[in-house]
């Protein structure tokens, strides 16, 4: 395998929106998709549609996800990602736990402040502000690293890799390097770069090894090869493609194509 940025093998994995589908079909996309070889398979944590009919299918990410675990056998699994004020930090981490359980270790717990305002009015969360709901975000972390060292049984991954998503240089940057062990990004290859230094920076203020963390983003369905050779060469390694149904499996095995010639 070729050296990356930060010495973390490529990855591929698979958003699949939970939304504007059956069970029935999802869990067959699951099954086919972890049947391929993708290295993880992500839901997201809304309770709405976020693009087509506002009021169609929608499937809640947990519940889902112990569904997921047991539909798989190879592949990580994860919310991208979960929204930390829906649920108090020790229950989440509760969850996490038994579901890292029932997946024999490939649970990954992705964690976000939140932003979609439907869900919060529509099931009465109080929305609060950006500046709150990134505070209670960090408040959380420590809680769930705390329960996980206390309850009994303890999870099987030690500990259980926590995603964080988010792009703000002041606080969720600040918060990815005191505790994650991924950082998912958005943006063109420029932002993303620009996003790597500020993390970057924050790890040697906190005194973290930046190549602890993993680093992901999305791809589209359309992708090409040399837009992917430039994601590596910034430094994410784990690429992730979302898509609804139907299920795009013929991008998602180019995908897998590509990632398998670069560790050739």
């Amino acid at each position: 395998m070729a050296q990356t940025k930060y010495g973390h093998q490529i990855r591929t994995g698979v958003q699949m929106h939970p939304q504007h589908t059956s069970y029935e079909d999802y869990a067959n996309g699951v099954r086919r998709f972890d049947e391929m070889g993708v290295d993880s398979i992500f839901n997201w944590d809304h309770f709405f549609p976020l693009y087509g009919d506002p009021q169609g299918n929608h499937f809640e990410g947990w519940t889902l996800l112990t569904a997921m675990a047991t539909l798989t056998s190879r592949a990580k699994i994860g919310c991208l990602v979960t929204c930390n004020t829906y649920r108090n930090p020790a229950l989440l981490a509760n969850m996490a736990k038994t579901v890292d359980h029932i997946s024999n270790g490939r649970v990954i717990l992705g964690l976000g402040a939140g932003w979609f305002e439907r869900d919060y009015k529509e099931f009465g969360y109080d929305f609060g502000t950006a500046g709150s709901r990134l505070q209670a975000l960090e408040e959380a972390v420590p809680t769930i690293l705390h329960r996980w060292e206390a309850d009994v049984p303890k999870p099987i991954q030690q500990p259980i890799p926590l995603l964080i998503g988010g792009g703000g240089e002041k606080k969720t940057l600040r918060i990815t390097a005191k505790y994650a062990n991924i950082w998912h990004g958005f943006g063109d290859t420029a932002t993303l770069q620009h996003k790597m230094e500020v993390l970057d920076n924050w790890c040697k203020e906190v005194g973290r090894n930046p190549n602890e963390i993993e680093r992901s983003s999305a791809v589209s369905a359309d992708f090409k090869e040399e837009d992917l050779d430039a994601l590596v060469e910034t430094g994410v390694t784990h690429l992730i493609m979302g898509m609804q149904t139907p299920w795009n499996y013929e991008a998602v095995e180019r995908l897998i194509r590509w990632r398998d010639s670069r560790q050739s």
